[in-house]
């Protein structure tokens, strides 16, 4: 077999460039939203049907299709979403008889090798990350080796020479790691005038269909069928399904809280004492309570009512448990750098047998229902507070107001500040 060497080897090289030229994979990530994990390199198989006629017309002889089999394998690298990089092989026979007789011209193609770039004309994904049909278009440039015989007589044998290839096709995604592959190729012969002359116009047409099968980690989408619009969609959906989910937990558990802190300050048996603080649950009615809501045994005796006198050594104890008085954000929680001063004032009431009514306020910050029950939430804990330091609870009064009595604008933060406050009366 007489080979030209030199052409061959080039052809050689031009197809070990495309497997060489882009041999590093896509990054990746595991990150939601993150850089996707893809496949870039595919294989095929494919064969049809070689005709010596063309869509583009002409010609006088008369194609054999159903005798004319061609068949061929590719390798594929795939640079962009919408370009790759195809390296193909081709053999076949393509069968004609001329328009004035009856004797048939055979062209072998002994092989044939080719490079083309397949430009991806459109990515129809449905709404899923696997697009299902994309058309594409492709050309090169090739080399190949072929036979042509006319009845029993050899017009040329192993004539070699380029060829141009171009192509029309689609390509149906049935998994992520297969395509259908359907096309139709034509083929100009770049050769000498004998070779031209054995085909006609200098030209031949392959209709095939093939499969196409991705390399790598199966569980990648290709890159040539991924859809970043609708993998975007399916991953949004997943976020706003996880965000949903985590709502929910935190209003249940919003929930309970709320429970639990009615539970802790509800007065069950009312003693006078919150659930919380009453070490002697279930007093019957009327029982005398100490500060943590235990009977105390006491003898009957008469009390003189007296004149309350209140002095300014009293208001200034008062007034120093006010301003240092201070809750948890957003919550009735009393904060513990408010014990000293308010221990003060329980000694107080205990003592000189005062009575003390507190107010709670708010700025119209939030809701008018909220603020109110806010109020009355702080008001009570301080009395719970002063109850389980020994006072009794008959003689505080706790009553919320919300942010119906401000005493300042509301309009700038020193202002609400000053309406956020829990007001002591002696009395």
């Amino acid at each position: 077999m007489n080979i030209n060497f030199t052409k061959t080897s080039m052809l050689v090289a031009l197809v070990s460039l495309s497997t060489q030229m882009f041999a590093q994979e896509t990054p990746t990530t595991t990150d939601r939203f993150g850089k996707q994990s893809l496949r870039t390199w595919s294989i095929g198989a494919h064969g049809g049907i070689l005709s010596q006629n063309t869509f583009l017309g002409g010609g006088s002889v008369k194609a054999d299709e159903f005798k004319s089999i061609g068949y061929g394998a590719f390798i594929k690298k795939q640079i962009l979403p919408a370009l790759g990089l195809q390296a193909d092989f081709l053999r076949g026979e393509i069968k004609t008889l001329n328009s004035t007789s009856t004797v048939e011209q055979k062209n072998s193609i002994n092989y044939s090798g080719s490079l083309t770039a397949v430009l991806n004309i459109a990515n129809f994904s449905l709404n899923t990350e696997n697009a299902v049909l994309i058309p594409y278009v492709k050309a090169g440039a090739g080399y190949m080796s072929s036979d042509s015989q006319f009845g029993n007589i050899n017009t040329f044998t192993e004539r070699e020479g380029w060829f141009i290839p171009t192509g029309v096709g689609f390509k149906f995604g049935v998994s992520k790691g297969i395509n259908i592959d359907l096309g139709y190729d034509i083929n100009f012969i770049k050769s000498s005038p004998t070779v031209k002359n054995a085909y006609n116009e200098s030209r031949f047409s392959y209709a095939h269909a093939g499969l196409e099968f991705a390399l790598g980690n199966k569980e990648n989408s290709q890159l040539q069928n991924y859809s970043a619009v609708a993998d975007l969609r399916k991953q949004s959906a997943e976020e706003s399904a996880e965000l949903r989910r985590a709502l929910s937990t935190a209003e249940q558990n919003a929930a309970r809280d709320r429970e639990q802190y009615a539970k802790d300050l509800a007065d069950d048996d009312n003693d006078g004492v919150a659930n919380k603080f009453d070490k002697c649950a279930g007093t019957p009615a009327g029982t005398i309570v100490d500060g943590s809501g235990c009977p105390l045994t006491v003898t009957q005796t008469v009390i003189k009512e007296t004149t309350t006198v209140v002095t300014e050594a009293d208001r200034k104890i008062v007034r120093d448990a006010i301003s240092n008085l201070e809750f948890d954000l957003g919550k009735s929680t009393i904060r513990s750098k408010s014990y000293s001063t308010l221990n003060r004032v329980a000694a107080l009431l205990i003592e000189k047998n005062f009575s003390l009514k507190l107010a709670g306020h708010t700025d119209n910050t939030g809701g008018r229902e909220l603020n109110l029950r806010l109020s009355k939430d702080r008001a009570e804990s301080v009395k719970t507070y002063l109850v389980s330091q020994g006072v009794n609870a008959s003689r505080v009064e706790a009553t919320g107001y919300g942010p119906d009595q401000p005493i300042a604008t509301n309009k700038t933060a020193a202002g609400r500040q000053e309406n956020r406050r829990v007001e002591f009366t002696l009395y």
